[in-house]
């Protein structure tokens, strides 16, 4: 592989193409926490950005390695997805529908446990892209993660923002919207990587 516009651009599209999963959380985070400051979002963003970067990488190294043991992990990718986001848009379910029942204000905070059970989830598929980045050498394929996290650290930092706009005006509903969004990404990651 040789270093081009090419290079940069699917580099760039594989970014935006896996920074789709972490956009919706991040919407959902937004909706959850509309009064999250700017320090914090580029913190959650930069979560995202860094399992986005940082899956790629362990994929790459898994097939010049280790790769008659990925192959057999790979399957359970898309169960992992769905078990974790399940159980944190479960909670965030929950705990909108305990706070609308109480009539209160919504001032669920993300926590560092969740936010980087989040990243896993959103970035697992990721481990799948160092199969089709294995023909780059270590200075290629580390180029095309920091690109990848770049992206995805530009589309969370866009959907935390809009999530934000639209949980003050949602108020109460934000967080069983934020965990009804976080299930139907688990459930389409499941379906579109088991079927």
């Amino acid at each position: 592989m040789e270093w081009n516009a090419m290079f940069f651009c699917n580099s760039i599209l594989l970014g935006a193409g896996l920074a789709m999963d972490a956009f919706s959380v991040s919407l959902a985070n937004g909706l959850n926490e509309p009064q999250m400051r700017t320090g914090k979002m580029c913190g959650v963003a930069g979560v995202f950005a860094g399992f986005q970067a940082l899956m790629p990488m362990i994929g790459w190294v898994c097939v010049h390695t280790i790769v008659q043991y990925f192959t057999a992990v790979q399957s359970l990718i898309p169960w992992i997805a769905l078990i974790l986001l399940l159980f944190i848009g479960g909670k965030m379910l929950i705990e909108g529908i305990r706070s609308k029942d109480e009539e209160q204000e919504l001032t669920g905070k993300l926590g560092i446990s969740a936010l980087l059970v989040q990243g896993v989830a959103t970035s697992i598929d990721a481990l799948s892209v160092g199969f089709t980045i294995s023909d780059y050498d270590f200075v290629m394929a580390l180029v095309c993660s920091l690109l990848i996290a770049a992206v995805t650290f530009i589309i969370c930092m866009c959907g935390l923002a809009i999530g934000k706009k639209f949980g003050t005006k949602l108020s109460g509903k934000a967080a069983i919207l934020g965990g009804l969004i976080l299930i139907f990404i688990g459930a389409e990651i499941f379906i579109t990587g088991v079927f």
